[in-house]
């Protein structure tokens, strides 16, 4: 169950930004007891990772909150996020020291079936943002767009933080991620139900 909920928090935290996430579990594997890696993830703590997902971080960080780019971005990170979210899931919930519960952590393989709930989630939320930042630049006229990239990447640092220490409160998280991302997709469609209606209107006129 705490595997479960920290590989669910890191995944769904990495379909709103990948790297948030993997450079998390990065940082705390290699200088805390918090995230002890098995071989398999061993990478994750590797500096050259490290300095690599830094380096990545900052890029999606600029390319984000600019509304002429935010939308190409989130089409390259179609694969990017889900795959992070795979990592992640697989790694964090490997990590999970079980032991206390009378369970062990299959940490030195790799739990495929956990990898692929990873890449399923974190592409759930992907899909939820990607849809929403459209209609969020419309209503604000791209004003809104860099403020709710900053709130994206609050809520994924905070969830994944919260993967990590305490799982129990992903139960709480998660669903108002999905009612969050339910709410912009139902908006979206009735903003492109409104405009059509206008178009419809406006060729009735002429």
């Amino acid at each position: 169950m705490i595997a479960t909920l920290t590989g669910l928090g890191l995944s769904s935290a990495s379909g709103l930004n990948a790297y948030i996430p993997l450079l998390l579990v990065g940082l705390l594997a290699r200088f805390t007891d918090l995230v002890p890696l098995g071989p398999t993830w061993s990478w994750l703590e590797h500096p050259v990772t490290l300095v690599c997902l830094t380096v990545l971080l900052v890029v999606e960080f600029v390319a984000d909150k600019v509304p002429a780019l935010d939308s190409l971005n989130d089409a390259v990170q179609t694969v990017i996020r889900p795959s992070a979210g795979g990592v992640t899931f697989g790694a964090g919930a490997t990590s999970v020291e079980l032991s206390d519960l009378g369970a062990t952590a299959a940490a030195d393989g790799v739990d495929w079936s956990a990898v692929l709930a990873g890449v399923v989630v974190a592409l759930v939320f992907h899909v939820l943002k990607a849809v929403s930042r459209p209609v969020v630049n419309t209503l604000t006229g791209g004003v809104g767009g860099p403020v709710v990239s900053v709130i994206e990447d609050v809520v994924s640092a905070v969830t994944a933080v919260l993967a990590i220490v305490l799982p129990i409160l992903i139960l709480i998280v998660f669903p108002c991620m999905v009612l969050t991302g339910v709410w912009a997709v139902r908006r979206r469609r009735r903003l492109r139900a409104r405009r059509r209606e206008e178009r419809a209107a406006g060729r009735d006129v002429t």
